[in-house]
Protein backbone atom coordinates (compact mmCIF):
# COMPACT_ATOMS: atom_id res chain seq x y z
CA UNK A 1 0.00 0.00 0.00
CA UNK A 2 1.21 3.51 -0.88
CA UNK A 3 0.61 6.15 1.80
CA UNK A 4 1.39 9.86 1.98
CA UNK A 5 3.52 9.52 5.11
CA UNK A 6 7.17 9.69 6.17
CA UNK A 7 7.04 6.57 8.34
CA UNK A 8 4.43 4.63 10.35
CA UNK A 9 6.16 5.67 13.57
CA UNK A 10 5.88 9.40 12.79
CA UNK A 11 2.40 9.52 11.29
CA UNK A 12 0.57 10.91 14.35
CA UNK A 13 3.25 13.46 15.21
CA UNK A 14 3.42 14.62 11.60
CA UNK A 15 -0.36 15.03 11.47
CA UNK A 16 -0.30 17.11 14.65
CA UNK A 17 2.46 19.32 13.24
CA UNK A 18 0.29 19.86 10.18
CA UNK A 19 -2.75 20.65 12.33
CA UNK A 20 -0.73 23.27 14.21
CA UNK A 21 0.49 24.84 10.97
CA UNK A 22 -3.02 24.95 9.47
CA UNK A 23 -4.86 26.16 12.59
CA UNK A 24 -2.84 28.69 14.62
CA UNK A 25 -5.86 29.27 16.87
CA UNK A 26 -5.08 25.90 18.49
CA UNK A 27 -2.30 25.09 20.94
CA UNK A 28 -0.89 21.79 19.69
CA UNK A 29 1.63 20.03 21.92
CA UNK A 30 3.09 17.47 19.53
CA UNK A 31 5.28 15.79 22.13
CA UNK A 32 2.59 15.51 24.83
CA UNK A 33 -0.10 14.75 22.22
CA UNK A 34 -2.62 17.32 23.46
CA UNK A 35 -4.63 19.81 21.36
CA UNK A 36 -6.13 22.73 23.31
CA UNK A 37 -8.34 25.63 22.34
CA UNK A 38 -6.33 28.80 22.96
CA UNK A 39 -9.10 30.51 24.93
CA UNK A 40 -10.08 27.34 26.79
CA UNK A 41 -10.06 29.00 30.21
CA UNK A 42 -11.64 32.29 29.14
CA UNK A 43 -15.14 33.15 30.26
CA UNK A 44 -15.25 30.77 33.22
CA UNK A 45 -17.06 28.03 31.32
CA UNK A 46 -17.12 24.27 31.74
CA UNK A 47 -14.33 22.50 29.86
CA UNK A 48 -14.94 19.61 27.46
CA UNK A 49 -12.20 17.05 26.85
CA UNK A 50 -12.31 14.01 24.61
CA UNK A 51 -9.87 11.82 22.78
CA UNK A 52 -9.15 8.40 21.36
CA UNK A 53 -6.98 6.57 18.92
CA UNK A 54 -5.86 8.38 15.80
CA UNK A 55 -7.21 7.24 12.45
CA UNK A 56 -10.74 8.60 12.96
CA UNK A 57 -10.03 12.16 11.81
CA UNK A 58 -11.41 14.75 12.14
CA UNK A 59 -12.56 13.15 15.43
CA UNK A 60 -11.44 14.40 17.96
CA UNK A 61 -8.83 17.11 17.38
CA UNK A 62 -10.82 18.51 14.47
CA UNK A 63 -13.64 19.35 16.88
CA UNK A 64 -11.59 21.52 19.25
CA UNK A 65 -12.72 25.13 19.21
CA UNK A 66 -15.55 27.55 19.83
CA UNK A 67 -18.83 25.81 20.68
CA UNK A 68 -17.38 22.32 20.88
CA UNK A 69 -14.37 20.72 22.61
CA UNK A 70 -11.89 22.58 24.79
CA UNK A 71 -9.18 19.95 24.25
CA UNK A 72 -8.54 16.58 22.62
CA UNK A 73 -6.00 13.83 23.23
CA UNK A 74 -4.95 11.81 20.16
CA UNK A 75 -3.50 8.38 20.83
CA UNK A 76 -1.51 6.25 18.45
CA UNK A 77 -3.45 4.77 15.52
CA UNK A 78 -6.46 2.87 16.91
CA UNK A 79 -4.91 3.06 20.39
CA UNK A 80 -6.26 4.91 23.41
CA UNK A 81 -4.43 7.96 24.67
CA UNK A 82 -2.74 7.47 28.04
CA UNK A 83 -4.03 8.88 31.36
CA UNK A 84 -1.24 11.49 31.57
CA UNK A 85 -2.41 13.02 28.28
CA UNK A 86 -5.99 13.27 29.49
CA UNK A 87 -4.99 14.62 32.90
CA UNK A 88 -2.79 17.26 31.23
CA UNK A 89 -5.65 18.31 28.94
CA UNK A 90 -8.13 18.41 31.83
CA UNK A 91 -5.85 20.66 33.85
CA UNK A 92 -5.20 22.90 30.84
CA UNK A 93 -8.89 23.68 30.29
CA UNK A 94 -10.22 23.88 33.84
CA UNK A 95 -11.41 27.41 34.66
CA UNK A 96 -12.80 26.43 38.05
CA UNK A 97 -16.17 25.32 36.67
CA UNK A 98 -15.24 21.67 36.17
CA UNK A 99 -14.53 19.51 33.13
CA UNK A 100 -16.67 17.02 31.22
CA UNK A 101 -14.85 14.01 29.77
CA UNK A 102 -16.53 12.55 26.68
CA UNK A 103 -15.51 8.90 26.38
CA UNK A 104 -16.28 6.52 23.52
CA UNK A 105 -17.04 3.04 24.85
CA UNK A 106 -13.85 1.17 24.10
CA UNK A 107 -12.12 -0.70 26.90
CA UNK A 108 -8.81 1.17 26.71
CA UNK A 109 -10.48 4.57 26.50
CA UNK A 110 -12.76 3.85 29.46
CA UNK A 111 -9.95 2.60 31.71
CA UNK A 112 -7.57 5.42 30.83
CA UNK A 113 -10.17 8.18 31.15
CA UNK A 114 -11.20 6.75 34.54
CA UNK A 115 -7.59 6.97 35.72
CA UNK A 116 -7.27 10.48 34.30
CA UNK A 117 -10.42 11.56 36.13
CA UNK A 118 -8.96 10.26 39.40
CA UNK A 119 -5.76 12.23 38.79
CA UNK A 120 -7.74 15.38 38.04
CA UNK A 121 -9.91 14.99 41.13
CA UNK A 122 -6.76 14.60 43.25
CA UNK A 123 -5.76 18.02 41.89
CA UNK A 124 -9.09 19.45 43.02
CA UNK A 125 -10.76 19.56 39.59
CA UNK A 126 -14.43 18.63 39.43
CA UNK A 127 -14.93 16.03 36.71
CA UNK A 128 -17.95 14.38 35.10
CA UNK A 129 -17.70 11.50 32.61
CA UNK A 130 -20.13 10.68 29.81
CA UNK A 131 -19.89 7.35 28.00
CA UNK A 132 -20.94 7.29 24.34
CA UNK A 133 -22.27 3.85 23.31
CA UNK A 134 -24.53 4.43 20.33
CA UNK A 135 -23.61 1.54 17.98
CA UNK A 136 -26.68 -0.69 17.70
CA UNK A 137 -24.99 -3.34 15.54
CA UNK A 138 -23.32 -5.48 18.20
CA UNK A 139 -23.33 -5.69 21.98
CA UNK A 140 -19.72 -6.79 22.52
CA UNK A 141 -16.72 -6.67 20.21
CA UNK A 142 -12.97 -7.08 20.06
CA UNK A 143 -12.45 -3.65 21.66
CA UNK A 144 -15.57 -3.27 23.76
CA UNK A 145 -17.69 -4.51 26.62
CA UNK A 146 -21.15 -3.36 25.63
CA UNK A 147 -21.96 -1.13 22.69
CA UNK A 148 -19.28 0.76 20.80
CA UNK A 149 -19.10 4.55 20.68
CA UNK A 150 -19.26 5.91 17.13
CA UNK A 151 -21.05 8.70 15.26
CA UNK A 152 -23.13 10.00 18.16
CA UNK A 153 -19.87 11.27 19.65
CA UNK A 154 -20.15 14.20 17.23
CA UNK A 155 -23.71 14.96 18.40
CA UNK A 156 -22.67 14.78 22.06
CA UNK A 157 -19.62 17.01 21.61
CA UNK A 158 -21.48 19.62 19.53
CA UNK A 159 -24.59 19.91 21.71
CA UNK A 160 -22.79 19.70 25.06
CA UNK A 161 -20.15 22.11 23.77
CA UNK A 162 -22.80 24.66 22.84
CA UNK A 163 -24.35 24.38 26.30
CA UNK A 164 -20.95 24.94 27.92
CA UNK A 165 -20.36 27.93 25.64
CA UNK A 166 -23.61 29.44 26.97
CA UNK A 167 -22.36 29.06 30.54
CA UNK A 168 -24.37 26.03 31.67
CA UNK A 169 -23.01 24.39 34.84
CA UNK A 170 -21.13 21.09 34.76
CA UNK A 171 -23.99 18.92 36.00
CA UNK A 172 -26.36 20.35 33.39
CA UNK A 173 -23.84 19.90 30.55
CA UNK A 174 -23.20 16.29 31.60
CA UNK A 175 -26.91 15.49 31.88
CA UNK A 176 -27.52 16.93 28.42
CA UNK A 177 -24.65 14.91 26.95
CA UNK A 178 -26.08 11.71 28.44
CA UNK A 179 -29.51 12.58 27.07
CA UNK A 180 -28.10 13.01 23.56
CA UNK A 181 -26.32 9.67 23.76
CA UNK A 182 -29.43 7.88 25.00
CA UNK A 183 -31.47 9.38 22.15
CA UNK A 184 -28.98 8.24 19.48
CA UNK A 185 -28.19 5.12 17.50
CA UNK A 186 -25.65 4.25 14.79
CA UNK A 187 -25.03 1.51 12.23
CA UNK A 188 -21.94 1.16 10.01
CA UNK A 189 -21.32 -0.55 6.67
CA UNK A 190 -17.94 -1.44 5.11
CA UNK A 191 -17.30 -1.93 1.41
CA UNK A 192 -13.59 -2.50 2.07
CA UNK A 193 -11.30 -2.98 5.05
CA UNK A 194 -9.01 -0.23 6.28
CA UNK A 195 -5.20 -0.33 6.26
CA UNK A 196 -3.18 0.80 9.26
CA UNK A 197 0.20 2.45 8.54
CA UNK A 198 2.06 -0.05 10.72
CA UNK A 199 0.52 -3.14 9.10
CA UNK A 200 0.41 -1.87 5.53
CA UNK A 201 -2.30 -4.31 4.51
CA UNK A 202 -6.08 -4.60 5.09
CA UNK A 203 -7.16 -5.35 8.66
CA UNK A 204 -9.61 -8.02 7.50
CA UNK A 205 -10.46 -9.86 4.32
CA UNK A 206 -13.54 -8.64 2.46
CA UNK A 207 -13.84 -10.31 -0.95
CA UNK A 208 -14.95 -8.43 -4.05
CA UNK A 209 -18.71 -8.46 -4.39
CA UNK A 210 -19.37 -8.54 -0.62
CA UNK A 211 -20.01 -5.97 2.10
CA UNK A 212 -19.88 -6.09 5.90
CA UNK A 213 -22.88 -4.86 7.89
CA UNK A 214 -22.47 -3.46 11.38
CA UNK A 215 -18.74 -2.77 11.37
CA UNK A 216 -16.85 -0.74 13.98
CA UNK A 217 -14.52 2.19 13.44
CA UNK A 218 -11.37 0.14 14.12
CA UNK A 219 -12.00 -2.33 11.35
CA UNK A 220 -13.82 -4.74 13.65
CA UNK A 221 -15.96 -7.25 11.77
CA UNK A 222 -19.68 -6.57 11.69
CA UNK A 223 -22.75 -8.62 12.47
CA UNK A 224 -23.03 -10.26 9.04
CA UNK A 225 -21.59 -10.35 5.55
CA UNK A 226 -23.77 -10.17 2.45
CA UNK A 227 -23.40 -9.88 -1.32
CA UNK A 228 -23.05 -6.27 -2.44
CA UNK A 229 -26.38 -4.42 -2.55
CA UNK A 230 -27.62 -1.15 -4.08
CA UNK A 231 -27.53 1.91 -1.83
CA UNK A 232 -31.31 1.80 -1.45
CA UNK A 233 -31.17 -1.67 0.11
CA UNK A 234 -28.23 -0.80 2.36
CA UNK A 235 -30.15 2.24 3.64
CA UNK A 236 -33.18 0.05 4.41
CA UNK A 237 -31.02 -2.21 6.57
CA UNK A 238 -29.06 0.54 8.32
CA UNK A 239 -31.92 2.93 9.03
CA UNK A 240 -34.34 0.14 9.88
CA UNK A 241 -31.91 -1.39 12.38
CA UNK A 242 -31.29 1.96 14.11
CA UNK A 243 -34.97 2.89 14.31
CA UNK A 244 -36.02 -0.53 15.57
CA UNK A 245 -33.42 -0.35 18.33
CA UNK A 246 -34.22 3.25 19.21
CA UNK A 247 -37.87 2.35 19.69
CA UNK A 248 -36.79 0.64 22.91
CA UNK A 249 -34.41 3.31 24.18
CA UNK A 250 -35.27 6.75 22.76
CA UNK A 251 -38.44 8.83 22.44
CA UNK A 252 -40.53 7.31 19.63
CA UNK A 253 -41.88 10.61 18.34
CA UNK A 254 -40.28 13.77 17.05
CA UNK A 255 -37.69 14.65 14.43
CA UNK A 256 -34.14 13.36 14.15
CA UNK A 257 -30.69 14.71 13.61
CA UNK A 258 -29.29 12.57 10.79
CA UNK A 259 -25.60 12.00 10.12
CA UNK A 260 -24.40 10.12 7.04
CA UNK A 261 -20.76 9.69 7.90
CA UNK A 262 -18.09 8.50 5.49
CA UNK A 263 -15.55 6.00 6.79
CA UNK A 264 -12.64 7.67 5.00
CA UNK A 265 -12.49 6.46 1.40
CA UNK A 266 -16.03 7.00 0.13
CA UNK A 267 -16.45 10.17 -1.99
CA UNK A 268 -19.13 12.76 -1.30
CA UNK A 269 -20.84 11.83 -4.57
CA UNK A 270 -21.69 8.46 -3.06
CA UNK A 271 -22.40 9.80 0.43
CA UNK A 272 -24.97 12.31 -0.80
CA UNK A 273 -26.58 9.65 -2.96
CA UNK A 274 -26.76 7.40 0.07
CA UNK A 275 -28.24 10.23 2.15
CA UNK A 276 -31.03 10.52 -0.41
CA UNK A 277 -31.89 6.89 0.32
CA UNK A 278 -31.65 7.43 4.08
CA UNK A 279 -34.05 10.38 3.80
CA UNK A 280 -36.42 8.26 1.70
CA UNK A 281 -36.49 5.46 4.28
CA UNK A 282 -37.04 7.90 7.14
CA UNK A 283 -39.91 9.59 5.29
CA UNK A 284 -41.51 6.21 4.57
CA UNK A 285 -41.35 5.38 8.28
CA UNK A 286 -42.85 8.72 9.28
CA UNK A 287 -39.68 10.16 10.80
CA UNK A 288 -39.03 13.83 9.96
CA UNK A 289 -35.41 14.96 9.54
CA UNK A 290 -34.85 18.22 11.42
CA UNK A 291 -31.16 18.58 10.52
CA UNK A 292 -28.79 16.57 8.33
CA UNK A 293 -25.01 16.37 8.08
CA UNK A 294 -23.14 14.50 5.33
CA UNK A 295 -19.38 13.96 5.15
CA UNK A 296 -16.33 12.34 6.71
CA UNK A 297 -16.41 13.04 10.45
CA UNK A 298 -15.78 9.77 12.34
CA UNK A 299 -13.59 7.78 9.98
CA UNK A 300 -11.64 4.54 9.94
CA UNK A 301 -8.50 5.51 8.02
CA UNK A 302 -9.10 4.49 4.37
CA UNK A 303 -12.13 2.24 4.83
CA UNK A 304 -14.75 2.49 2.11
CA UNK A 305 -18.27 2.62 3.48
CA UNK A 306 -20.35 4.77 5.79
CA UNK A 307 -22.34 4.89 8.98
CA UNK A 308 -25.77 6.29 9.76
CA UNK A 309 -26.39 8.02 13.08
CA UNK A 310 -29.81 9.24 14.15
CA UNK A 311 -30.70 11.23 17.26
CA UNK A 312 -34.27 11.88 18.40
CA UNK A 313 -33.78 15.57 19.08
CA UNK A 314 -35.93 17.76 21.31
CA UNK A 315 -36.16 21.55 20.94
CA UNK A 316 -33.24 22.20 23.29
CA UNK A 317 -30.98 19.81 21.37
CA UNK A 318 -31.91 21.42 18.05
CA UNK A 319 -31.29 24.92 19.39
CA UNK A 320 -27.86 23.91 20.66
CA UNK A 321 -27.08 22.05 17.43
CA UNK A 322 -27.80 25.26 15.52
CA UNK A 323 -25.64 27.35 17.87
CA UNK A 324 -22.42 28.77 16.38
CA UNK A 325 -19.40 26.49 16.13
CA UNK A 326 -15.89 27.16 14.85
CA UNK A 327 -13.50 24.22 14.72
CA UNK A 328 -11.17 22.79 12.11
CA UNK A 329 -13.87 20.42 10.86
CA UNK A 330 -17.23 21.91 11.81
CA UNK A 331 -18.10 25.58 11.25
CA UNK A 332 -21.34 27.52 11.05
CA UNK A 333 -23.11 30.55 12.47
CA UNK A 334 -20.03 32.59 13.36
Amino acid sequence: MKMLINSPEAVVADALRGLAAAHPDLDVDVEARVVVRRDARAGGRVGLVSGGGSGHEPLHAGFVGYGMLSAACPGEVFTSPVPDQMARATKAVDSGQGVLLVVKNYTGDVLNFDMAAELAEEDGIRVERVLVNDDVAVTDSLYTAGRRGTGATLFVEKIAGAAAEEGAPLEQVAALARRVNEASGSFGVALSACTTPAKGSPTFDLPDGELELGIGIHGEPGRERRPMMPAAEIAEVAVGTVLDDMANTAPVDGPVLALVNGMGATPLLELYGFHAEVARVLEARGVPVARALVGNYVTSLDMAGCSVTLCRADEEMLRLWDAPVQTAALRWGR
